[in-house]
């Protein structure tokens, strides 16, 4: 890290080891799959809050919602308005649905309700969600490391993934979750030290930012229209309550959180709380691109260099200095968007606390993945190894299932980040990705919950018939313009809010015609 002041470099070092401390620690606790998988069922409720807040806090807020609002509006915090009506859906059924199965995988209960079939299939969808979810964390976090350090994405990449691997692997859940308490902490100080310092250095101060942002259109939510091909305040609305709720009744991550509370208001509890802590964060991250708009509009010239790099990234080595240059002054706020925070951490921030925001990054990546591979790791066991290769498996051998997993998983998301490299858009890419994996994940669940007189036939051809239309929607862009006609015309958010639909009303609708 040759580019840091000492002081930055040994505060990164210090919570880098603290994170690797906490892994050690609580190897000594996880000898058994249980205590690996749910910490033995004895994590205060308020822990596993800070936990699940942490999980939802990655780096895809952290850099992509002040990226969002600086390159465009505020139409990304409607993602979080959503989250209350998910969270009271979540504490109302499926905590109560979860803790009285008594099963860890969250897809168990889809084999007793519709057949293996069912099973692998939300298994399938959960990795592959997984793996897309991982690789734009990684990324994240690479491309802010990259502009302090000067390392290649790449190397950044492989050197953090192998630390968060061996503490996921040492501690498992128990580590997981009071990693993730202290990394919440971190990281939502974090996010207010870089508002403070960015509010300091604008003349006139936080009157000025909302001069500007109100000059230029940047408080909006997004158009109220009935429109659903551009990401307006009802597409990202619906786009927002359909992931949450898929957040909170099928994924793993959140699922496993359930399990490791002490008692069902308990979990509940926990819910809320990531809720009540999350939203208005969320927004603190949305201010704060908007205040990084006003600051740069006050000074354009200092935006110059991230243009610069930005077209040299695009244009290749061999380009001349006249064709970057061209190129450059072309770009508008939402093309380099994403670098314009680690760029005035870079230049603005004092030495001492740029350490301290360097360590709110890694901690809003590594929380995330962490959880990622445990809940991955825990899956496969349960879902794939235990039923298809080892049903008798014992405690040892199940215990080492999930410490391998959880290194295979890992280094999958890793290859994942370093794929998505010269990826437009964090957020973008992530949301069309996560939208396309969990679309019919979330059909099937609440067909097996709802419709209680649902049969396995039912379920088969409509999740069928649900994938079809997700494939449609996803790659009907390919197609020719001679046969436009044919394409979706729905915006990309869409995929999950049409997906689940389909499948769940496509279900009653065959349920009802068979009676």
């Amino acid at each position: 890290m040759n580019n840091l002041p000492i002081i930055d470099i040994a505060i990164i070092i210090v919570y880098l080891f603290a994170m690797l401390a906490i892994g050690f620690y609580f190897s000594k606790k996880n000898k058994n799959s249980e205590q690996f998988t749910k910490a033995s069922g004895k994590i205060p409720g308020w822990a596993i809050g800070l936990s699940i807040y942490a999980t939802f806090l990655s780096s895809n807020t952290f850099l992509g919602n002040p990226g969002k609002a600086f390159g465009g509006n505020w139409n990304v915090f409607v993602f979080s308005v959503s989250m209350p009506l998910a969270a009271w859906v979540a504490t109302k059924y499926f905590v109560t649905f979860y803790r009285n199965t008594g099963e860890i995988s969250a897809y168990t209960n889809l084999e007793k309700r519709f057949g293996p079939w069912a099973r692998t299939y939300a298994v399938i969808c959960f990795l592959l969600t997984q793996f897309a979810r991982m690789g734009t964390i990684f990324f994240g976090m690479a491309l802010s490391l990259q502009a302090l350090t000067g390392f290649s994405m790449q190397s950044i990449m492989i050197v953090m993934g192998v630390c968060i691997i061996i503490y996921t692997v040492l501690g498992g859940m128990e580590a997981v979750i009071w990693t993730e308490v202290v990394q919440g902490v971190i990281k939502t100080l974090g996010a207010l030290l870089i508002l403070y310092l960015v509010i300091k250095q604008i003349p006139g101060g936080f009157t000025k930012v909302i001069e500007i942002a109100k000059a230029d259109n940047k408080f909006s939510l997004g158009s109220a229209a009935i429109n659903f091909t551009q990401p307006g305040f009802w597409v990202v609305l619906l786009y927002g309550f359909f992931i949450n709720l898929n957040n909170f009744g099928m994924d793993q991550n959140y699922i496993q959180r359930y399990h490791t509370a002490s008692s069902e208001k308990q979990a509940a509890k926990s819910v809320w709380l990531c809720v009540w802590m999350y939203v208005p964060v969320s927004l603190l991250f949305v201010i704060i691109g908007t205040s990084l708009y006003a600051f740069y509009q006050m000074q354009p010239e200092l935006m110059e260099p991230v243009k610069i790099k930005l077209a040299t990234e695009k244009l290749g080595a061999l380009a001349s200095t006249q064709q970057i240059q061209t190129l450059a002054a072309t770009f508008r706020p939402a093309d380099y968007a994403d670098k314009v925070l680690p760029h005035f951490m870079v230049t603005k921030v004092p030495t001492g606390l740029l350490g301290v925001l360097v360590a709110a990054i890694l901690s809003a990546a590594m929380s995330t993945i962490s959880s990622n591979m445990n809940a991955s790791a825990t899956v496969f066991t349960m879902d794939i190894y235990k039923k298809y290769f080892n049903p008798k498996v014992n405690d040892k051998q199940q215990l080492f299932s999930l410490h391998l997993a959880t290194v295979i998983f890992g280094l999958i998301g890793l290859s994942a980040g370093l794929a998505m490299i010269g990826a437009k858009s964090l957020l973008d890419t992530w949301w069309k990705l996560s939208g396309i994996f969990a679309g019919g994940m979330l059909g099937l669940f609440l067909l097996g919950l709802i419709s209680k007189q649902t049969k396995n036939a039912a379920a088969v051809t409509a999740t069928f018939i649900g994938v079809l239309v997700i494939l449609w929607m996803t790659f009907s862009e390919n197609i020719s313009d001679e046969y436009s006609f044919v394409k979706n015309s729905l915006h990309s958010n869409m995929i999950i809010v049409v997906g689940t639909l389909t499948i769940f009303l496509t279900g009653i609708l065959i349920t009802r015609f068979k009676k």
